[in-house]
């Protein structure tokens, strides 16, 4: 049973028998794993701070045979999201970061694209308002896991849209002309519509200068929410908490 090593993040924790804890973490080589940690709760030379959501760690784990759940062995910190000071908005959208992802990924499938998605954006959470990386987040994660209709054509009628004319509907995928809307459409607005354009083209990092309030991108993350929430056949609770402050 040979240890293996790999960056993480980690998602989850769970507390298990007196001190141990089962873990849920994203590894860049293996995808997302769950493993048993040891006196986690006592033990602050092998894990320290590292099992806070949304930690970057290198890991050391192996795989025990006929069992389901690997055994951690160590988390050495890399970058830990409690080295800034983190407000209730970063908090949640941390949260939902690692809630989508826990629910989203399958279990020891290696996900490089997603993974390189991840880190991006939980290094742009820290220094700007993280409206904009949770906005980028969910569009390209509704990219990746095969969500996102063609964002240029009506779904209804092929035909090319246009700003301040696009539409989507709570009850079924895809973007609507002003002709094939609907009485029940919700507006996707220019600026967000566009935004979204230019995000599929460029890197996070691209959008950290511009002005970004809470209200920046809103329809685009309540269309992008509704396709995971569909696929994955549940309510996040974290985006239910980023409602509530007005995200």
């Amino acid at each position: 049973m040979g240890v293996l090593t790999s960056e993480a993040v980690i998602l989850r924790t769970w507390p298990v028998h007196e001190a141990d804890l089962i873990v849920s973490l994203f590894t860049r080589d293996y995808g997302k794993v769950r493993g048993v940690a040891k006196s986690a709760l006592k033990s602050r030379r092998r894990f320290g701070g590292a099992l806070e959501p949304m930690t970057v760690a290198q890991a050391w784990f192996a795989e025990r045979p006929r069992q389901e759940l690997v055994r951690l062995d160590q988390l050495e910190i890399v970058r830990s999201p409690l080295a800034e000071p983190v407000d209730s908005a970063r908090l949640s959208v941390l949260s939902f970061f690692a809630e989508l992802l826990d629910e989203a990924l399958p279990d020891h499938d290696p996900q490089a694209t997603v993974f390189r998605l991840l880190i991006s954006v939980l290094e742009q959470t820290t220094v700007v308002q993280p409206w904009m990386p949770l906005t980028y987040f969910q569009l390209w994660m509704t990219r990746l896991m095969g969500l996102l209709p063609d964002i240029a054509h009506c779904t209804a009628c092929g035909e090319a849209l246009h700003a301040a004319e696009v539409a989507f509907s709570s009850h079924g995928d895809g973007l609507f002309c002003a002709l094939h809307r609907g009485g029940n459409a919700c507006e996707l607005c220019a600026d967000s519509w566009q935004l979204a354009q230019r995000m599929l083209r460029a890197p996070v990092a691209a959008f950290a200068a511009e002005e970004w309030n809470r209200r920046r991108g809103q329809d685009l993350r309540r269309f992008t929410l509704q396709a995971l929430e569909r696929h994955l056949e549940r309510k996040l609770k974290s985006a239910e908490a980023l409602t509530r402050l007005g995200g």
